[in-house]
């Protein structure tokens, strides 16, 4: 695939997302974790494991490959329109990356990151809902809706069969794809992709250099969603900045996400002159690792953000660091498609 842009980002192997040939032993614990994964859909399609409903309506966001995929922001934006709509939201999550993941707990903004995960607790400041994180998430719902939910998000179960869902939504990377087709190891796949056509929603992260009508960049079948960022908020400090106003400028730019690229591309398509710095998904930062050997102001993901120490012993965040928080825009036909099924369940 000569001169094709790299498309991998978050240190995946290089085989997932071009046509370099894949190692014998990937293929053959592919064909391993195809057997087991399919063994295991079919106990539960088949009843014979039990799939646990909370009582109220489930949403399951996820994606069938590895790696971010933009699950996090349309979570937020699925949260924030349902509380607009009148419902009282909750949100399941496994919390990956914490300290002590078989303990289930409740998140909330104040919480520490690697008690609850980067990913929950940066849901949990941008919406103020309940968030429960457990490895069990049919766990997690059933505790949301004692706790008052009348509705369960589940961030990133898309694979968690043991909770019964009412919703499906399968996010998909508009610039990767599904790379090359195949299952783990072999390529980023976590399931067969005709598991994507049982899924409600298909919701297509747009490339950043995606350009014109939303509606006519996707195709049959697929809802575009674009992440949007227009502000750069200091860690330290209360003066927020349009991020239009490093436009011009050198900055480091600073991504510990599944696709670092997708940032990267988007703060250079608004004409930032970065310099990148790619950290693997869920890295936990040390003042170490801004020891970058030029004074620019450094601009990171939301999610980078919340793992960085602001206060107390090992606080190293300056007046240089900035969070850059993207929100989720889709079309309203996607809502009023989504709420038309909510309507269902609230007669029911």
């Amino acid at each position: 695939m000569s001169g094709a842009p790299d498309r991998r980002g978050g240190g995946v192997p290089a085989y997932w997302y071009d046509d370099s040939a894949v190692p014998m032993h990937a293929r053959l614990l592919s064909g391993v974790y195809a057997a087991v994964t399919s063994f295991r859909r079919a106990l539960y399609r088949k009843g014979l494991k039990r799939r646990r409903h909370p009582g109220v309506p489930v949403i399951v966001v996820g994606n069938i490959t590895v790696g971010g995929a933009g699950k996090t922001p349309l979570t937020i934006a699925l949260v924030q329109r349902l509380k607009q709509e009148g419902w009282t939201p909750g949100v399941a999550s496994r919390g990956y990356g914490r300290d002590d993941i078989a303990t289930p707990l409740w998140v909330d903004r104040d919480t520490d990151p690697r008690v609850g995960g980067d990913e929950p607790v940066l849901i949990a400041r941008r919406t103020g809902v309940k968030l429960r994180a457990d490895r069990d998430r049919a766990a997690a719902a059933k505790a949301l809706a004692e706790a008052g939910c009348d509705i369960v998000i589940c961030d990133d179960g898309l694979q968690h069969y043991r909770l019964a869902r009412d919703i499906e939504i399968e996010v998909v990377d508009g610039r990767r794809r599904y790379g090359n087709g195949q299952l783990l190891p072999a390529g980023p796949l976590r399931e067969p992709p005709e598991r994507a056509a049982d899924c409600d929603f298909r919701v297509v992260n747009m490339p950043q250099a995606a350009s014109g009508d939303p509606a006519a960049s996707s195709g049959f079948g697929e809802w575009p969603m674009r992440l949007v960022a227009d502000q750069a908020l200091p860690l330290v400090g209360a003066r927020a900045l349009k991020l239009e106003a490093f436009v011009g400028q050198r900055v480091h730019a600073v991504a510990g996400i599944g696709d670092p690229e997708r940032y990267f591309a988007m703060l250079r398509g608004l004409g930032i002159a970065i310099v990148p710095h790619a950290f693997p998904d869920h890295h936990r930062y040390s003042e170490a690792d801004f020891a970058f050997g030029s004074k620019l102001p450094v601009l990171m993901t939301e999610k980078d953000a919340v793992k960085i120490p602001l206060t107390g012993e090992g606080a190293f965040a300056s007046e240089s660091y900035y969070s850059v928080p993207v929100r989720a825009e889709l079309p309203e036909a996607f809502w009023v498609s989504l709420l038309d099924k909510l309507q269902a369940f609230a007669k029911r």
